[in-house]
């Protein structure tokens, strides 16, 4: 277990938490962009231009450039769709973590504490899509601190904080790429209720499929 302990946000951590959720997030680029890559009418189009262009040219050098244009334009799309995922966080929620989180009811933002440095963030708000429940957002641990239990010690202060005011349930939502996160709520007993893809023209493309869970509170209370 790592030394650590968890806090409320202070406006000093401001720039630490929007470094360590920008970090987070591009992290998933790689991962997505092999998401993509495995998608069948993604290995379809590259295979027909490679097969028309030698074709057409007799040539392995043209169809190979071409391929290899057409793999960085889709990484370029990857890298856009999570940089505007990104950039729109930190306008709105993000912009004032104070006032979007401390100032409201039953919403909080906590940051994981390490040797003075902020390595990892969660928060809460009320669930716009369901009543009464709270939903965890903005959860992020440094890499460096990973597989140390910040994750889960973070996730049990959102669920705790829930409990304290008598929510039934506490939802989240994850991405495909996060295969960590989804373990570790799935350990943690939030159960998957469905998942669809994000309604944006790249991310359709790309098939970017998002999950969301829940955690029944009452059944959690009853099993411990």
């Amino acid at each position: 277990m790592a030394d650590f302990h968890i806090r409320k946000y202070r406006d000093e951590d401001e720039e630490a938490v929007k470094e360590t959720f920008t970090l987070g997030m591009s992290e998933h680029v790689p991962s997505s962009f092999m998401l993509v890559l495995k998608q069948p009418p993604t290995q379809m189009v590259l295979m027909c231009v490679f097969c028309a262009l030698l074709t057409s040219s007799k040539s392995f050098l043209l169809p190979i450039l071409a391929v290899t244009l057409l793999l960085a334009a889709v990484r370029q799309a990857v890298v856009y769709m999570f940089n505007k995922y990104i950039d729109t966080c930190l306008r709105i929620d993000l912009k004032n973590i104070g006032e979007t989180y401390l100032k409201q009811k039953d919403s909080c933002f906590w940051v994981a504490e390490s040797d003075g440095r902020v390595v990892g963030t969660v928060a809460c708000l009320p669930a716009e899509t369901v009543p009464g429940c709270l939903e965890l957002k903005r959860m992020s641990v440094c890499r460096s601190h990973r597989r140390m239990g910040i994750a889960k010690a973070l996730c049990r202060t959102v669920v705790d904080f829930s409990c304290e005011r008598g929510c039934p349930a506490v939802i989240l939502y994850t991405s495909v790429v996060q295969t960590d996160a989804q373990k570790l709520y799935e350990n943690m007993g939030f159960e998957k209720l469905r998942e669809f893809v994000v309604p944006e023209l790249v991310a359709k493309i790309m098939n970017f499929t998002l999950f969301e869970y829940r955690l029944d509170l009452q059944r959690e209370g009853q099993r411990n």
